[in-house]
């Protein structure tokens, strides 16, 4: 062949990383429309209470109905991808950010908007348990933290590109997603139509990838595995790793829910699973992620500046992920956990000191003195400790801290609980800022006190899993 850098040399028993890397970054697409999609919603909040004429609690319903489709997605992905394969199961994601992208622009009622934002919530969720796990299921032990990581600069990139694709949709229409753009749309419809490029190039690219080879042994498919782990690791691993595969699960049955039971309703490690899950949401993160622009201008900042705040907080946030992309190999899973908890919970405490200080002038509430600019750098420093740490970490752990035998139902519950907790801090947000004695304070001081509890979650439960094979893991 005359691609030598991309086929196997079965002499030296040697594959291609250049293959590896591909197939991983077609996998984190769907990372980037679950980043997309996310962040999307963020400059929308002002049009859809307009369009719909909905109040605090039709606007937190609006935006976190999503998560009910993601807990969904998430839950159904694990045992559906057991028994139809992880590349399928993103083909049947990405048409689903397909049908979302369109519906959710051409919506003309809330009902209608959060119908077709569940459906991209299943598709979310989806890919948020199986883009891991595919990339887990594909990599070498030795690159997998690396590997899997790019799913948080993917998800982050999506994230970054939806505020940027905000920012200038606003600006080109004076500034208000209700104004009218292209064709005589409001900007808010074209803000969610934007994403029909990256989902439709996601569809097409699945076409090209393999399935997982751990799938395939499992289905009995054992010549297919081996073709697909020969291109990707050398003839001579592969031989070796699908026997390592076959041994794992001889003397298990075909996985099922079932196999995360346990003594106390799951396995220890399923507990374990959901409990970086839900911490990793009861810190607050999504509230950056959903409410920037409302929460910037809610202390003083106009609508322009809070969205280009976001920029700016989505390109800390991709710097951050490299940072951890670099370390998570060298030093580990669990000392970046604890790093980002410590980190978190110091500078949320910051941040919900300075909320505190705001003062209402002439009706208009603002931050006195400093008080706006350290909160603007707390908040900017706890994106980049939690995109440092527990963004990447936790999928990654997900992806590979279950045995073969419960990580489809692992990832699957784990994620339910991701999307549920995901789902309860989207919607109390804006209720807690419109309750008197809680606000923007009461909400980053409970932030706060979950991330201090989450260093002690760390230090006693979390386990590492640093270049372990995946057929290494233990329940």
């Amino acid at each position: 062949m005359s691609d030598a850098s991309s086929t196997v040399n079965m002499d030296t028993g040697q594959g291609s990383f250049g293959q590896v890397l591909l197939i991983t970054a077609v996998a984190t697409i769907g990372g980037f429309l679950f980043g997309f999609d996310s962040g999307v919603i963020n400059g929308t909040v002002d049009g859809l209470r307009v369009a719909f004429n909905s109040q605090e609690m039709g606007t937190g319903f609006n935006v976190a109905s999503m998560l009910l489709g993601c807990a969904v997605g998430a839950a159904l992905a694990g045992t559906l991808s057991d028994a139809f394969g992880r590349r399928t199961m993103m083909i049947v994601a990405a048409v689903c950010f397909i049908i979302s992208a369109w519906g959710s622009g051409v919506a003309g009622s809330s009902a209608e908007f959060v119908v077709y934002r569940i459906i991209g919530g299943l598709a979310v969720g989806a890919a948020s348990v199986m883009s891991p796990a595919y990339i887990s299921e594909v990599a070498p032990a030795r690159y997998r933290g690396r590997l899997t990581s790019i799913q948080q600069v993917a998800i982050i990139s999506g994230l970054f590109l939806a505020f940027v694709s905000n920012y200038l949709i606003a600006q080109a229409t004076g500034g208000s997603a209700m104004n009218e753009w292209l064709l005589g749309f409001e900007a808010w419809r074209w803000m969610f139509w934007m994403e029909l490029l990256p989902a439709t190039f996601f569809l097409v690219a699945l076409l090209f990838i393999p399935e997982s080879p751990r799938y395939l042994v499992a289905q009995g498919s054992t010549d297919k595995a081996r073709s697909v782990l020969s291109r990707l690791s050398g003839a001579k691993a592969a031989h070796r790793k699908v026997d390592e595969i076959e041994q794992s699960l001889a003397n298990d049955h075909k996985p099922s829910l079932k196999d995360a039971l346990g003594q106390f309703g799951f396995k220890p490690i399923v507990w374990v699973g959901i409990g970086l899950a839900v911490f990793q949401q009861l810190v607050g993160i999504n509230v950056v992620f959903y409410y920037g622009a409302v929460l910037w201008q809610a202390v003083g900042f106009s609508e322009s500046d809070a969205l280009l705040i976001n920029i700016i907080s989505g390109a800390v946030s991709i710097i951050a992920v490299i940072i951890a992309l670099l370390l998570i190999d060298r030093i580990g899973r669990k000392p970046l956990l604890w790093i980002g908890s410590v980190g978190m919970t110091v500078t949320l405490a910051i941040v919900a000191f300075c909320f505190s200080q705001a003062v209402t002038i002439d009706g208009a509430v603002s931050l006195p003195g400093s008080f706006g600019l350290i909160a603007l750098l707390a908040a900017n420093a706890y994106v980049v400790f939690f995109n440092a740490s527990w963004g990447p970490v936790m999928w990654v752990a997900l992806g590979e801290m279950f045995p073969n035998q419960v990580r489809g139902a692992g990832l699957a519950i784990s994620g339910f609980a991701q999307w549920i907790a995901n789902f309860a801090i989207t919607m109390t947000f804006p209720i807690m800022l419109a309750t008197a004695g809680i606000g923007l304070a009461g909400a980053y001081g409970f932030y706060a006190v979950c991330a201090l509890i989450s260093v002690f979650f760390v230090f006693k439960a979390v386990r590492e899993t640093k270049g372990l094979e995946l057929e290494e893991m233990q329940g």
